[in-house]
């Protein structure tokens, strides 16, 4: 999938921005300490929006082009049981109506009737797309045509090809479903645990261990640990923590993205999912890190 930027990009660059010079204002001017970070990273999460937008209308559209390939195969052979060259052929189902294809299927047949050969334009098709499952139909086509076998036979043999691998990611998706959704909901938790940890037992311990460090102030040991959680390393625990968070949903997403698309672009996506939500929820209930 090859990436453009495109001038929409800059509304949620420039929103983003004013956002941000907002947030500024209210941190340094106005004292408002508790949503600095949280109205940051909502920022930050505006300016790339379009970008991710675009990037899963661009899924969408490439998943409506392998069906529509489907298609197009499909017709092309059969005008070829008809007696018609793959050549003739292409130019004669290229009126269709092919959906988000359609483009690339004329611009196809327009190079056959120039006299451009049949693997060139099938190669420039394939470029064109930028479609995983058309590339390596494609290869596939033009390797078994150059070493003699039945056009017929190949375009066949590459529809059920590519039927199958699409009915093997669906059930693989489905029979994965659960996994996902558990995955979720155990980072979840795992968040909510770090954030009782945080707010509530390591204060408590705190304050309970200050309380016996004082009446037990001859024995240095239990003395030592209640200075340890009174005076704190407070903030370093607190990133530490946060940094668990983050380091759990980055890898909780990876292998989500992979288990459920079998792709580590798609884990990705999960992982930032994951990071940007638990970021927000961390900073709103604390107030920062």
């Amino acid at each position: 999938m090859r990436f453009q930027f495109k001038q929409t990009y800059w509304i949620g660059i420039i929103f983003a921005l004013l956002l941000i010079g907002s947030d500024l204002y209210l941190y340094f001017a106005l004292d408002i300490t508790h949503w600095f970070i949280p109205v940051l990273i909502l920022a930050l999460n505006i300016g790339w929006l379009p970008f991710w937008v675009d990037f899963f209308s661009e899924l969408k559209r490439q998943k409506e082009i392998e069906i529509k390939f489907l298609e197009f195969i499909r017709n092309i052979v059969d005008n070829v049981r008809s007696g018609v060259t793959i050549t003739k052929s292409i130019v004669n189902v290229a009126s269709e109506d092919y959906g988000p294809l359609s483009p690339y299927v004329k611009k196809l047949a327009r190079q056959l009737e120039w006299g451009i050969p049949l693997h060139k334009a099938l190669m420039t098709l394939a470029y064109d797309t930028d479609n995983v499952v058309i590339k390596r139909s494609v290869s596939i086509i033009i390797e078994a045509d150059e070493s003699g076998g039945d056009i017929e036979d190949i375009l066949s043999a590459v529809t059920v090809s590519v039927v199958n691998i699409k009915k093997m990611k669906e059930e693989r998706k489905t029979s994965v479903y659960s996994q996902i959704v558990q995955g979720y909901i155990v980072f979840f938790v795992f968040i909510g645990i770090m954030l009782v940890l945080q707010l509530w037992l390591f204060p408590l311990l705190r304050g309970s261990l200050a309380l016996s460090g004082e009446t037990t102030a001859g024995f240095g040991g239990l003395a030592g640990i209640g200075s340890f959680f009174q005076q704190g390393e407070k903030a370093n625990l607190d990133f530490i923590f946060f940094a668990l968070i983050m380091i759990q949903g980055f890898f909780a997403g990876i292998m989500i993205g992979k288990f459920s698309e079998g792709s580590l672009k798609q884990g990705l996506l999960h992982s930032l999912i994951l990071m940007t939500v638990s970021a927000l929820l961390i900073t709103s209930i604390k107030g920062g890190i």
